[in-house]
């Protein structure tokens, strides 16, 4: 089970990740269910932490404006095991969208300090 509180009105999680040769860190990323991709992230985010560049994708947005997005990989912790993850370089909050929840039970006590748990159907 993965688990995390909301905090501003927004469910949050935190997602460890892990890096060669580095100890692994927490990012803490804001759960939206209109985001369909696993991870992203600030461009300035990925570019510190060096994830590897795989492809550009075509992504259509909210505004409905048609945008190209780098992906990168990385490799979390999710529900205790080892997973590789694409992970887009856009935005300014870190955002876990339905790719990564695919397969899950997602609950969220929508209440300041409120539970949000992530459990494995």
């Amino acid at each position: 089970m993965i688990s995390g509180i909301v905090k501003n009105g927004r469910a949050t999680v935190d997602i460890i990740f892990r890096l060669p040769n580095q100890p692994d860190f927490t990012i803490e990323f804001v759960i939206d269910t209109g985001f369909t991709e696993f991870l992203s992230l600030p461009p300035t985010a990925v570019t510190l932490l060096g994830f590897p560049f795989v492809y550009d994708m075509y992504a259509n947005l909210a505004n409905n404006s048609n945008v190209i997005l780098p992906i990168h990989q990385a490799t979390i912790i999710w529900n205790g095991e080892e997973r590789e993850v694409n992970v887009l370089a856009t935005g300014r909050l870190p955002l876990l969208g339905t790719a990564l929840v695919d397969g899950y039970e997602l609950v969220i006590q929508f209440l300041e300090s409120g539970l949000v748990t992530i459990d494995e159907l």
